[in-house]
């Protein structure tokens, strides 16, 4: 015999966990304007390492993150490329999504157009793309480019459903 069910008008009711499954495009959609990640990688002993980086989904459907190529997430990336990354929204409790994925990291300056994407996926329209190209060159910037494989249900936290009564 399970827990007690709630009755449906009881306040927590309100509070209900969600799984919503998406496509392609309802992924970008969840994606678009939501920046703050949690990139998971793996350490060469095998143990996973996390960094929370900004990102966007480019318009052909990649994530991007930009970084130096001496952190450690770009080179865990290049060793080995299956990543995962958690994009959540503003606040702890906002609906988030898991994408697992394979990286690939880009250094300038093959990365110049890239960078561009990225910038476009997250800001907009930059004023001049030359000026940012040779901004992200001189800083020694490099580019972690994921090709989504397969992602989650977009999740809300809460009451499992099944505590309420049907």
């Amino acid at each position: 015999m399970g827990p007690k069910k709630l009755p449906k008008d009881d306040p927590r009711a309100a509070h209900q966990a969600t799984e919503t499954t998406v496509d392609l495009d309802g992924l970008a959609a969840h994606l678009r304007g939501r920046n703050r990640w949690v990139l998971a990688t793996t350490r060469a002993d095998g143990r996973p390492q996390m960094s929370l980086v900004t990102g966007g989904m480019t318009a052909d459907g990649k994530l991007a993150i930009s970084t130096y190529p001496e952190r450690v997430k770009a080179r865990n990336a290049r060793r080995d490329p299956h990543v995962s990354v958690a994009v959540m929204g503003e606040e702890f409790n906002d609906a988030w999504v898991q994408v697992d994925g394979d990286a690939t990291v880009l250094d300038m300056p093959e990365a110049g157009d890239a960078f561009v994407e990225y910038f476009r996926c997250i800001s907009g329209e930059h004023p001049d793309w030359d000026e940012y190209r040779q901004a992200m060159a001189d800083q020694g910037k490099c580019l972690i480019l994921i090709e989504p494989t397969r992602w989650s249900p977009v999740s809300t936290g809460g009451f499992p459903p099944s505590l309420f009564e049907d």
